[in-house]
C-alpha cells in the first residue's frame, strides 16, 4: 500500500488523521479474518442446534412409541348400532369377540322413611289463625286467583285459611268449605249438582297446593295429607309430628349412619342442614326429603344389595324421621348385576360397571345401563399405531433433509457451492448411520415382522426417505399381528426403538460437544481479536503522538524561517 506523506515543511495541508487510519486499516486485516472465521463459526453452531432439535424430536417419536406402549392399545366396539353401553379397554387387552348378556341391572340399596312424619296444617278444624304464607305445604301457595262453580276468588298471602274458606263461600253460597284436622285436608261441598273447580285463566295455584281435583260430584278433598315439614326451621319448629326426647338439656342428639357419627341441635340446626351434613360425610349415602309423601329418603351412592344401618336412642331424630324399623322405616334392598360373557354362568356386580375383577377378561370395563345382549370386539387401535410410526417417519425424513441441506455441495461447471456444515464428516455420518439402521432386521425375533420393509415402510429410491409403499400391508400388520409389530419395534437392546434411541443419544452427545467446541473457539478468536485490538489502539496512539510531534517541529521551523527572512530582509533594506 502506498500513503505519501506531503506537505511538511510547506504551506500545503496535511491530513495526518487519514494517514493515520490508513496504517491502522492496513494492519487490522488479521482482525477481519477472525471475525469472519467467528461468523462461520457461529453459522455452524446455530446450523448444528437445528440438527440437534431435529435430533431430539427423532428421539422423542420413537421413545413415545416405548413409553406409550402404542402397540398394546386396544379398542372395543359393539355390534349393536347407536348402543349406548360404554366400553373401554386397557393396553394388552385379549383381542376377540366377547358376547355379554345382562339380566339385571345393579341399583342401590334405599332407606325409605315412613310417610306424613310432619304434624298437620292446624290442630284443629279451627283456621282463622293459619295464614296462606305460614302453611307448611310442599309447595307455596301464590297470590291470585281461582275459580269454584265459575266464580273468582281472590287470595292474598295474609289471608288465613278460613279468609279463603270464607271468601269462597261469599263467591258461591251453595258451596262450604272446612278443614279436618285428623285427616290432614281440606272439603270442599254443595248440596246439589256437580262441583266445578279451576278455570284456564286462574292465577293462584290453591287448588293444586291444598290437592283439590275434580271427581264429578257434590263434594272434592284434598287427595292426600296436607302438612310437610318445614326443612329451613330449626328442627324443634320444623313440624315434626313425634317429639324429640332422646337430646340433652339443650337440644343436643347425635345419631350414626353406616357407623359415622351426625351430630345435630334441634334449637339451631335444621332439617336441611341435617341432610347436608349426611351428604358431606363418609357415610356413603345420599339423604333427601320427598316432600309430596312427606317422608325422608336415604339412597346408598354405590349399587348392589348392600344395607343401610341408621342408630340412635328411642326417641331421638331417626325416629322423629321414621327411619327406624320401629317407626315404619323400610330397606328397599339393591339389586347385583347379572350377566353372562359368551353364554358361560351367570356373573355378578355390585356395580353396573363390569370390570376384570368379575368376568376375568384381562384390561375389559363394561358400562351397561340396559337389558342386552351385545357382542363386543376388542381389537387393536390401528388408528394410534399406524399415527405413532408416521410420526416417526415424518421427523426422521425432516432430520435427513436438513443434514441432506447443511452439508451438501454443488459442482456447476468450476464453481463448488459449499453449505454451511460441508465437509462436517460427522454429520454426514448421523444421516447414513441412521439410515443404516432404520434399514436393519432386528435379529432373534420368530414373528411376522423383523425389518420396516414387513410393514410396508421402505426408502424412496431418489431421496432416501423412508415412505409407507404399502398401506395394505401395514393395516394389516397392525390389525392381525400388533404383538409381532411390538416385538420388533421393542424388543430388549436389538429392537427398532432402543438401537435407535441408544444411537440417537450418542449423537446428541456428539452434537453438544461439537458446538461447545465451536463456541469455545469463537472465544480464543474473541481473546486474539481483543489483542490484535489492543495492539492497535496503542499503534494509533504513537502515531498520532508522532505526527503531532511533526506538526509542532513543522510550526517551530516555519516560525524560525519567518523570523530569519524579516530580519535579513529588514537589514538588507536598512544598508
Amino acid at each position: 500500500m502506498g500513503i505519501q506523506i506531503s506537505g511538511l515543511l510547506s504551506n500545503q495541508a496535511f491530513d495526518w488523521k487519514s494517514v493515520v487510519d490508513q496504517l491502522i486499516a492496513a494492519d487490522s486485516i488479521p482482525i477481519t479474518t477472525l471475525q469472519t472465521q467467528q461468523k462461520t463459526n457461529t453459522d455452524q453452531v446455530t446450523a448444528l442446534a437445528a440438527v440437534q432439535t431435529s435430533l431430539q424430536a427423532v428421539q422423542d417419536s420413537i421413545q413415545s412409541i416405548r413409553t406409550g406402549n402404542v402397540f398394546a392399545a386396544r379398542t372395543v366396539s359393539s355390534d349393536t348400532a347407536n348402543t349406548t353401553w360404554q366400553s373401554s379397554s386397557v393396553t394388552g387387552a385379549p383381542l376377540g369377540s366377547y358376547k355379554f348378556a345382562v339380566s339385571q341391572l345393579a341399583t342401590a340399596a334405599q332407606l325409605k322413611g315412613a310417610t306424613n312424619i310432619s304434624s298437620t296444617l292446624a290442630p284443629t278444624s279451627d283456621v282463622s289463625g293459619l295464614t296462606l304464607a305460614s302453611m307448611r305445604t310442599a309447595t307455596a301457595v301464590s297470590a291470585g286467583t281461582f275459580s269454584v262453580n265459575g266464580h273468582t276468588v281472590t287470595v292474598a298471602l295474609t289471608d288465613s285459611l278460613q279468609d279463603v274458606f270464607d271468601k269462597i263461600s261469599a263467591a258461591d253460597p251453595s258451596v262450604t268449605a272446612s278443614y279436618d284436622p285428623t285427616g290432614d285436608g281440606i272439603t270442599l261441598s254443595q248440596s246439589s249438582g256437580e262441583l266445578v273447580l279451576g278455570a284456564a285463566n286462574d292465577t293462584s295455584n290453591f287448588l293444586s297446593v291444598m290437592k283439590l281435583a275434580n271427581n264429578g260430584t257434590t263434594s272434592v278433598s284434598s287427595a292426600a295429607r296436607l302438612g310437610t315439614l318445614a326443612t329451613t326451621a330449626p328442627i324443634a319448629s320444623s313440624g315434626l309430628a313425634r317429639a324429640l326426647t332422646a337430646v340433652d338439656s339443650s337440644g343436643n342428639g347425635s345419631f350414626t349412619l353406616n357407623g359415622v357419627t351426625i351430630n345435630y341441635n334441634i334449637n339451631t340446626d335444621s332439617i336441611a342442614r341435617v341432610i347436608n351434613r349426611i351428604n358431606g360425610t363418609s357415610a356413603g349415602v345420599v339423604a333427601s326429603y320427598d316432600s309430596a309423601n312427606d317422608r325422608l329418603l336415604l339412597t346408598n351412592k354405590n349399587t348392589g344389595d348392600t344395607g343401610i344401618g341408621a342408630l340412635e336412642a328411642s326417641g331421638g331424630l331417626v325416629d322423629a324421621l321414621g327411619l327406624s324399623a320401629g317407626t315404619g322405616g323400610t330397606l328397599l334392598h339393591g339389586k347385583n348385576a347379572l350377566f353372562k360373557v359368551n353364554d358361560g354362568p351367570t356373573l355378578s356386580s355390585t356395580s353396573n360397571t363390569l370390570t376384570s375383577s368379575v368376568h376375568g377378561i384381562s384390561g375389559l370395563s363394561v358400562t351397561v345401563n340396559s337389558l342386552d345382549t351385545q357382542t363386543l370386539q376388542v381389537s387393536s387401535d390401528t388408528a394410534t399405531m399406524s399415527s405413532s410410526i408416521q410420526d416417526f417417519i415424518t421427523k426422521f425424513n425432516s432430520l435427513q433433509s436438513l443434514i441432506d441441506t447443511d452439508t451438501n455441495i454443488t459442482v456447476t461447471g468450476s464453481n463448488v457451492t459449499t453449505s454451511v456444515l460441508s465437509g462436517n464428516r460427522e454429520v454426514e455420518a448421523w444421516g447414513s448411520k441412521l439410515q443404516s439402521l432404520a434399514f436393519e432386521a432386528v435379529g432373534g425375533l420368530t414373528g411376522s415382522v423383523s425389518r420396516l420393509n414387513d410393514l410396508g415402510i421402505d426408502f424412496n429410491s431418489t431421496s432416501g426417505q423412508l415412505v409407507v409403499k404399502d398401506s395394505g400391508k401395514l393395516a394389516t400388520a397392525l390389525s392381525d399381528h400388533p404383538d409381532d409389530v411390538q416385538s420388533f419395534f421393542l424388543s430388549p437392546t436389538a429392537g427398532f426403538v432402543p438401537k435407535l434411541f441408544g444411537y440417537l443419544t450418542n449423537a446428541l452427545s456428539s452434537n453438544t460437544t461439537e458446538q461447545n467446541n465451536i463456541t469455545q473457539s469463537n472465544t480464543d478468536l474473541t481473546t486474539q481479536i481483543a489483542t490484535i485490538q489492543s495492539k492497535l489502539d496503542d499503534e494509533r496512539t504513537n502515531l498520532t503522538n508522532s505526527f503531532i510531534a511533526m506538526l509542532d517541529a513543522q510550526s517551530s521551523a516555519q516560525s524560525q524561517q519567518t523570523y530569519l527572512t524579516n530580519t535579513f530582509f529588514k537589514s538588507s533594506t536598512t544598508g
